[in-house]
C-alpha cells in the first residue's frame, strides 16, 4: 500500500479528529480508534485519501480546496452513480455515506469502501504480465465497459443523471469552456480542434446509456489472480450520452505515435477489442466516426491536464507532477488534429465495407431463400437430403470452390456437424429446441472440445468440468476454436465436458448443450489463423465456462458418452472436409494454369518449363487420387457405418490436407509475389487447407490410427490363413 499512497499533502490537510467524530457519530468507527490518513498518489482531480482503523480501512474522496471550475469535481454524482451501480451488481466499491457539511473536513466528500485485494495497472503495457494475461486483462476492460453500457437507466433511478441525447455536442461545448476558463496561454492548435470538432459531429447522436467518461485501465480494479474486474473507480466524469465516445477513450492509446505505441506489446488490436465489445452489447461490429470520436477523447484529455495545470498554478492541484501537465496540452491538440485528419480517408472506408456487408448479406439471404425452395437445404444430413454420403460428396466438392457456398446450402461446418449429433443423439426435447431451428437455418451454433491449456489432440486430456448439482449440471473450464461462436446468430454450444466417472478412460466425457445466452459463458477473444480472420461464419474464437449452470436434460445421450457421440460427429465431417478440400484443390490447379499460359520468363511462357509442367501433372495426380480415396471412404461410410469406416475416414483426413497444401502452395510459387497478397484467393485457401492438418485431430494421431487399424486388419487375415 505504500507505493500507492504518500503523507497527506500539505494543501489537503484536514483536521483528523473532526473525521473521526464525524464518522463515529454515524456508526463507521469508534471515538476510541486510533485512525491514520493517507494520500493516494495517483488522481489527479478530486483528491483520494486511505483511512485507516486498527480493523478497518475506507477510502475518501473530497472536493480539491479553493477556487474551483465550474461544474467540476461533484462528488455528490459519483456517490449517486456508484450507489446506484453497487445496488445493481456492477462492479464498484461500496458506497457508504455522503457529506455535505464543510465543515467536518473543510469541503463536500464521501466515504467508500477499501477494495482489500486486487491489481492497478498504472503502465498501460502490463510488463511482467504474460502476452496470454495480458490479452485476458483487457478483454475483461472491454466486457465490463459493455456491461456498463448495457444497463438500463431507468432500472438504476438515474433517468435524470445527465441530459440525454446530443452527448457529442455537449461534450465539445463543456471541454471547448473548461479549456477556456483554465488555459494560461492561447493555444492555437486546441482552437482548431475545438472547432473541427463542432464542425465534425456525427449526424445521429441518440443512443443514450450510463457512460463513464474517464474509462482507463488504471482506473480499474483487477482481482489478484483472475483476469477480471472487480472495481471501476473515479466516475467523477460519468453521465447520461453516447457510449462509443466511452469505447473511443479507452481505445485511444492504440492511435498514439509508434514510440509509445501499444501495437508492439501484443495487446488485443482494435479490431479484436471492438469484435468483443460489440458481441458483448449485440450490437453491429464496428466503430462509425471512429476520428471524430477519438479526436473528442483526446480533445477531453488535453482539456483535463489544462485544468489539472490551473490548479497547480493555484496551489491546490491534487498531485505533486500538476506542473508537467501544462506542457501536455499542445501536443495532445496535435495528436487529436493529425488522427482526425489521417483517419478520416479510413471511415469513409469503413462506411464502404459496412454497405458492401449489408448488401452482402441481402444478397447471401436471398441465395439462401432460393436454395431453400429449389429443396437445395441441408443437403449433408441423408434422413432430410434423402442423398447417401456418396451422393453428398459430389455436392461438397463443388461446394469446396467458394469458401461460403455451403452456407448458402446450410451445409456449413460446424453446424452440420453438430446438426449431426442432435439427429443421432439428441432427445426429442433437444431436437424440438436446438435441431429444428438449425435445420431451418434461424440460428446457428459452435463446437467447443479444444482447450488452450492441454494438448488437445488427446481427447482425453480435455479438462473442462461438468458437476451434477440437483436438477443442473455446472460448468467450468476454457475453449478455444470454437468456431462460429462469434456470430450473432449463434445461440448454443455442444461442449465436451470431464464429468465424475474418472476410472473409464473414454467414459469420462460428456457432450452437454449450453445456450450462449447463459450467465457465465464468456467470449474472450476471436482467434485468427495466419494472423488474419478467416472465419467468415463468425470467428473462431476462446470462450471460458464460469460456474455455468444449464438443466440436467441438457446433456446429450447421458454422462460419459461424449466420445461415443465425437466418433459419430466426425466421421461424415471429415468427409465433408476432405470433398471441399478436393474442390478448393480443383480451383487452384485453375488458377495455376491459367497464370502459367499467360505469364512468360526467359524467353517462354511458363508451362513451358519442365518444373512448371511437372508441377501440373503432379497436381492432377494427388487430386484425382485423393478423390478416389474419400468417394471410397463415402461408400464405406454408406455400406458399412461410420466404426467400421474408420481407417477410410483417417486415410481422407491426412491424404486431402496435404494434397491441398501441395496444390496450392505451387499455385502462390507460380503466381509470385501476387500469390501471397489478397489480388487471388491463394493465400486464404491456403490458410484454410493448412488449418486441416490440425483440425479435428493433427496428421500424426490419424497416422497412428491408420497404422494400428492397418495392423489389425493385417493380422485379422494372417489368422484367417491359418
Amino acid at each position: 500500500m505504500d507505493e500507492l499512497t504518500t503523507p497527506v499533502r500539505e494543501q489537503h490537510k484536514f483536521s483528523v479528529t473532526k473525521l473521526l467524530n464525524y464518522l463515529s457519530v454515524n456508526s463507521w468507527v469508534s471515538n476510541n480508534d486510533a485512525v491514520t490518513v493517507r494520500q493516494y498518489s495517483s488522481g489527479q482531480s478530486n483528491p483520494t485519501f486511505l483511512i485507516q482503523t486498527p480493523s478497518k480501512r475506507y477510502v475518501l474522496r473530497k472536493k480539491p480546496p479553493g477556487q474551483l471550475l465550474p461544474g467540476a469535481h461533484k462528488v455528490d454524482r459519483e456517490y449517486r452513480v456508484q450507489n446506484a451501480l453497487y445496488s445493481a451488481g456492477f462492479p464498484v466499491p461500496q458506497p457508504l455515506l455522503h457529506c455535505t457539511d464543510a465543515e467536518v473536513i473543510g469541503t463536500e466528500f464521501y466515504l467508500m469502501e477499501h477494495v482489500k485485494q486486487g491489481r492497478i495497472f498504472r503502465d498501460l503495457r502490463l510488463p511482467g504480465v504474460s502476452a496470454a494475461e495480458r490479452t485476458a486483462l483487457y478483454v475483461a476492460a472491454v466486457e465490463t465497459l459493455a456491461k456498463l453500457h448495457s444497463l438500463d437507466l431507468a432500472s438504476l433511478n438515474l433517468e435524470g443523471f445527465g441530459k440525454g441525447s446530443g452527448y457529442c455536442r455537449r461534450q465539445v461545448s463543456t471541454w471547448s469552456k473548461q479549456y477556456s476558463a483554465a488555459a494560461h496561454r492561447d493555444i492555437p492548435a486546441m482552437n482548431e480542434l475545438s472547432n473541427w470538432l463542432m464542425k465534425s459531429l456525427p449526424a445521429k447522436d441518440d443512443e443514450v446509456t450510463l457512460v463513464h467518461g474517464d474509462f482507463r485501465l488504471d482506473n480499474l480494479i483487477f482481482h489478484p489472480t483472475e483476469t477480471r474486474v472487480i472495481a471501476v473507480l473515479d466516475w467523477e466524469l460519468s453521465t447520461t450520452g453516447q457510449p462509443l465516445a466511452d469505447l473511443a477513450y479507452f481505445l485511444m492509446h492504440h492511435y498514439w505515435p509508434v514510440n509509445i505505441s501499444l501495437s508492439s506489446m501484443r495487446i488485443p488490436t482494435v479490431c479484436d477489442l471492438l469484435s468483443i465489445y460489440c458481441q458483448c452489447r449485440g450490437i453491429p461490429s464496428g466503430l462509425p466516426h471512429l476520428n471524430f470520436y477519438l479526436a473528442l477523447s483526446i480533445f477531453k484529455m488535453a482539456g483535463i491536464a489544462q485544468g489539472i495545470y490551473a490548479r497547480h498554478l493555484l496551489g491546490n492541484a491534487s498531485a505533486p507532477n500538476a506542473a508537467q501537465f501544462g506542457q501536455c496540452v499542445e501536443p495532445f491538440a496535435k495528436i487529436a488534429l493529425e488522427i482526425a485528419q489521417r483517419l478520416v480517408a479510413v471511415t469513409s472506408f469503413y462506411l464502404l465495407i459496412v454497405t458492401t456487408h449489408t448488401l452482402y448479406n441481402n444478397m447471401h439471404a436471398c441465395v439462401q431463400v432460393k436454395a431453400r425452395e429449389a429443396g437445395l437445404w441441408n443437403l449433408f444430413l441423408p434422413a432430410v437430403s434423402g442423398l447417401s454420403q456418396l451422393d453428398y460428396a459430389y455436392i461438397a466438392e463443388e461446394t469446396g470452390r467458394c469458401l461460403f457456398a455451403p452456407e448458402v446450402f446450410n451445409c456449413q461446418a460446424p453446424d452440420t456437424g453438430n446438426m449431426e449429433v442432435l439427429h443421432m443423439f439428441g432427445s426429442e426435447e433437444q431436437k424440438k429446441k436446438w435441431l429444428e431451428p438449425l435445420l431451418r437455418g434461424d440460428i446457428r451454433s459452435c463446437f467447443c472440445m479444444t482447450e488452450p491449456d492441454v494438448a488437445s489432440s488427446d481427447a482425453t486430456n480435455i479438462e473442462c468440468t461438468l458437476r451434477r448439482d440437483g436438477d443442473s449440471y455446472v460448468i467450468n473450464g476454457k475453449k478455444w476454436w470454437s468456431s462460429g461462436a462469434g456470430n450473432p446468430k449463434c445461440k448454443v454450444a455442444i461442449v465436451m465436458s470431464l464429468g465424475m466417472n474418472l476410472f473409464l478412460r473414454h467414459g469420462q466425457h460428456s457432450m452437454i448443450l449450453v445456450p450462449m445466452d447463459t450467465p457465465g459463458v464468456k467470449l474472450i477473444r476471436p482467434l485468427t489463423v495466419f494472423g488474419q480472420d478467416d472465419a467468415i461464419h463468425g470467428g473462431h474464437f476462446e470462450v471460458h465456462f464460469e460456474n455455468v449452470r444449464v438443466p440436467a436434460p441438457s446433456i446429450i445421450l447421458g454422462e460419459g458418452r461424449g466420445f461415443e457421440i465425437a466418433q459419430g460427429r466426425l466421421g461424415p465431417g471429415r468427409l465433408h472436409h476432405c470433398m471441399r478440400a478436393v474442390g478448393l484443390a480443383e480451383l487452384a490447379l485453375e488458377l495455376l494454369c491459367q497464370r502459367a499460359a499467360s505469364r512468360s520468363t526467359f524467353g517462354k511462357n511458363l508451362y513451358q518449363h519442365e518444373v512448371v509442367a511437372h508441377w501440373i501433372a503432379e497436381c492432377r495426380l494427388m487430386i484425382e487420387q485423393t478423390r478416389l480415396l474419400t468417394l471410397h471412404a463415402a461408400h464405406a461410410l454408406d455400406t458399412l457405418g461410420n466404426r467400421a469406416a474408420r481407417k477410410q475416414i483417417a486415410m481422407i483426413k491426412v491424404a486431402a490436407a496435404r494434397m491441398a497444401c501441395k496444390v496450392v502452395d505451387c499455385a502462390i510459387q507460380v503466381h509470385g509475389g501476387a500469390g501471397v497478397s489478397g489480388d487471388v484467393p491463394l493465400a486464404q485457401m491456403y490458410s484454410y487447407v493448412r488449418t486441416l492438418r490440425l483440425a479435428d485431430g493433427p496428421d500424426e494421431v490419424h497416422l497412428s490410427s491408420i497404422a494400428n487399424l492397418e495392423l489389425r486388419d493385417q493380422l485379422k487375415k494372417m489368422q484367417a490363413k491359418l
